[in-house]
């Protein structure tokens, strides 16, 4: 059964909406995607419109697309999907330091995008069924039937990409999972040589979950392997 969809697609240029619509008119007919010009009125459409993921042009006049990011973030865990013409690291980074979800370099094959947009939406509807079991670890808990983090009696708000990351480190405490198993879990298999996504969303977690991020109790680096979620209780 399809489940229904609704993209808002942010982007100054017409032509790029455009080729969106008609991408996902094609490539999946039951999808809706409503169009915004420009960060303003995409921030409007997204509390009018409740889209299940946004594709968020990161050049465009006026209010940008970082800021626009940004704003989202203040208030929503919406999946995002970060668009540029410029395959520039920095851009890379800043875009996934404020949450964005995932990255394309225009101009993107039509194929290409909807993998993207796929990619992203199982990991903000992954849920698993019957696995209800809750995970703690003194203050620290996890449970996965409701996708709820906390800290003591205070919930963490996750965005769906930190959330899968999280849960297969849950899913192995203790175990130091490397580095390209979690980026291909996580990302998929193209994303391999794409580091940076590893680095900017575990040191995103560490800030929402450690006491101190500097110095991590739960979320560990293993030199040149990977990460592991340290058990301090049994």
């Amino acid at each position: 059964m399809t489940i229904p969809t609704k993209i808002l697609a942010i982007d100054d240029e017409p032509d790029v909406t455009r080729s969106i619509r008609l991408t996902i008119a094609v490539q999946e007919p039951e999808w809706t995607v409503v169009e915004a010009s420009s960060g303003e009125q995409g921030l409007m459409l997204l509390s009018q419109e409740k889209p299940d993921l946004v594709l968020l042009d990161l050049r465009m006049p006026g209010m940008s697309g970082l800021e626009t990011l940004r704003r989202i973030r203040a208030f929503s865990n919406v999946p995002i999907i970060v668009l540029t013409v410029t395959n520039n690291e920095l851009d890379e980074v800043n875009s996934l330091e404020e949450g964005a979800d995932d990255y394309i370099t225009k101009p993107f094959g039509h194929l290409e995008l909807v993998a993207h947009i796929k990619s992203v939406l199982r990991r903000s509807r992954g849920h698993e069924p019957g696995h209800e079991e809750k995970y703690y670890d003194g203050e620290f808990s996890i449970d996965f039937g409701r996708r709820i983090v906390a800290i003591g009696y205070r919930e963490v708000p996750l965005t769906s990409t930190e959330y899968a990351l999280l849960k297969i480190l849950a899913d192995n405490p203790g175990q130091t999972i490397p580095a390209e198993t979690l980026l291909a879990r996580v990302w998929g298999p193209n994303a391999l040589d794409n580091r940076n996504y590893l680095k900017v969303y575990v040191r995103r977690l560490r800030e929402k979950i450690e006491k101190n991020p500097a110095e991590p109790e739960y979320l560990i680096s293993v030199r040149g392997l990977g990460y592991r979620l340290e058990r301090h209780s049994k």
